[in-house]
């Protein structure tokens, strides 16, 4: 999106969101995706998310500002999410985003997934109905990279036999050799009667030795936050279920888990170094957002 739109909204966009007169505000399209990312990483207004602005790269690339671009106080984050939740914004601002993506080619609407499927012999074409719900159309996004090291499949992942003989697949993978399987983000949308270890049985017993496997899932907490979030997320998906690391370890049996086994994502390259976050340079405390996800990696002996 930020390659294509350069940038997803425009100044004019928040025009009635703030007065005529007064000090200048700072360019109101930057803030939603900082928002976003704000969110996933668990960051303050003030420490985290203004001093990543004025000095990490993905968060003057994701924005789309100049890499030269001084940031913002901390303080204008507070006031644009309160002015976010007034007079049904969020929502106009999402129908707009969705419509700026459907313009540029980077999503499908529901009518114009019937038609794909209709024409497509019925074969599976995922699709939803809901006003402002839209699916973004992978195949169409990585047509322009497409090369001799890139492919979309489109396939349930319950059916691990039929990625891997599927046509595109062999056509990129030499199954004989060593592989990376990647099961990012993955395994907790699928139910426990679906056998997720079975999935990752299948591949470990079509891949070679030297063989790789990540996965990363949502871990179940032990504080208010992490239930809370679980439960939304529960709620909004309808299915799979958050796991335990004993859980989540015990999908890789029969694979040897590497150093340092299931742990917070960010514990898998602990940085010690000052930096924005961590003044000190002692190891940081993670936050409980930066605790929701785990991942492990193991080998294929």
């Amino acid at each position: 999106m930020r390659d294509r739109l350069d940038g997803l909204w425009r100044d004019e966009d928040f025009a009635d969101w703030y007065p005529r007169d007064g000090r200048p505000a700072s360019r109101p399209p930057s803030w939603p995706p900082v928002c976003v990312l704000q969110f996933l990483l668990g960051l303050s207004d003030r420490a985290g998310t203004a001093e990543a602005v004025r000095c990490r790269i993905d968060f003057k690339y994701a924005p789309a500002v100049e890499l030269d671009d001084p940031g913002f106080h901390h303080s204008v984050l507070a006031d644009f999410r309160e002015r976010l939740t007034e007079d049904g914004r969020a929502d106009r601002l999402l129908d707009l985003t969705l419509v700026r993506l459907k313009e540029a080619g980077l999503v499908i609407t529901a009518a114009a997934a019937d038609h794909e499927r209709q024409h497509t012999g019925g074969r599976d074409c995922c699709h939803r109905r809901e006003r402002t719900t839209q699916r973004t159309d992978s195949t169409h996004v990585l047509a322009a990279v497409r090369d001799d090291r890139t492919r979309v499949v489109r396939a349930d992942i319950r059916d691990p036999e039929g990625v891997r003989t599927h046509p595109d697949t062999l056509e990129l993978i030499d199954f004989d050799r060593p592989v990376a399987v990647i099961l990012s983000a993955i395994l907790h949308h699928v139910n426990d009667e679906e056998d997720p270890a079975g999935i990752v049985r299948y591949w470990r017993d079509h891949v070679p030795s030297g063989s790789h496997f990540f996965v990363s899932h949502f871990r179940s907490g032990d504080n208010p936050e992490t239930a809370e979030a679980e439960r939304v997320l529960q709620q909004t998906f309808g299915r799979g279920r958050w796991r335990t690391d004993d859980e989540i370890a015990s999908l890789l049996d029969g694979l040897e888990l590497l150093d340092p086994g299931i742990v917070p994502a960010p514990l898998w390259r602990p940085d010690t170094a000052p930096n924005p976050w961590n003044t000190s340079g002692a190891e940081r405390e993670l936050s409980v957002w930066e605790r929701l996800i785990v991942a492990g990696l193991a080998r294929k002996a």
